[in-house]
């Protein structure tokens, strides 16, 4: 698998790193983070949920849209791997109040009987050699009906490399990625918040674009610098009620 250039890819192609992307502009750190929470749940018990299930998650999705946490997306990840079944994607300006989300979804009915398998906290900072390059959630982008997230770790020797090496890689990976411009990108940094340093989500309408995208970016550089990038995790977006199919 691989990531992107300036560990990114945009929804108008992958950008050429020093490059702005058309529509994309910068946030102001000094005014506004933008925080981003991943998080998966296994069905762990049968159980049997209430009627109202689907419509009560949807009403407190509601009320932490009013204490500013975005729900981008609850995603149907189950049988892709057996250790997963729904991922639920956050972003907001407040990392304490994605983690209170998080509790909050854990406990509610529609959750009952389910256990995190796998979460990850990101945020958006500046992107290697492309200081332009921002989240598709964070610009407003609306989210596509596929999910692929995943982790990774640069080699040891990356960060000591000089910069116009380093560059070129990025910059030969980037051109791989505008040949999937259906592709939408969302790099965030997750230095000091988990076990890794970037996080990864690539969405697409269709599940085939995001197979055929990873597949075209191993043939780079830019792969022999990156000693991790596992775990991944892949599903569609579904509604509240098709969560409850999926732990039924």
């Amino acid at each position: 698998m691989s990531h992107t250039s300036a560990e990114s890819v945009t929804k108008t192609g992958m950008p050429v790193p020093g490059e702005s992307v058309a529509g994309a502009s910068a946030p102001d750190d000094s005014t506004e983070q933008f925080f981003t929470l991943w998080t998966v749940f296994k069905r762990s018990a049968d159980t049997a949920r209430d009627a109202n299930a689907a419509q009560d998650f949807e009403s407190l999705l509601a009320r932490l849209a009013d204490a500013g946490v975005v729900h981008r997306g609850s995603y149907d990840v189950s049988a892709m791997r057996a250790d997963a079944d729904i991922m639920i994607w956050l972003h907001g300006p407040k990392p304490e109040a994605l983690q209170r989300a998080v509790r909050d979804i854990r406990r509610s009915t529609l959750f009952t009987g389910t256990e995190i398998a796998w979460s990850a906290m990101g945020v958006h900072r500046e992107a290697e050699f492309a200081k332009n390059h921002t989240p598709a959630f964070s610009r407003g982008v609306e989210p596509a009906e596929w999910l692929c997230v995943y982790p990774f770790v640069r080699s040891y020797e990356w960060y000591l490399l000089p910069d116009a090496e380093r560059g070129a890689m990025l910059r030969d990976h980037g051109l791989l990625g505008r040949d999937f411009p259906q592709v939408i990108s969302n790099t965030v940094s997750s230095f000091a918040l988990g076990d890794w340093e970037w996080i990864l989500g690539l969405e697409a309408p269709e599940l085939v674009d995001l197979v055929d995208l990873m597949r075209h970016l191993r043939a780079t550089e830019a792969r022999h610098h990156v000693r991790e990038e596992i775990p991944f995790y892949t599903g569609r977006r579904v509604s509240a009620a098709e969560i409850a199919e999926v732990l039924a």
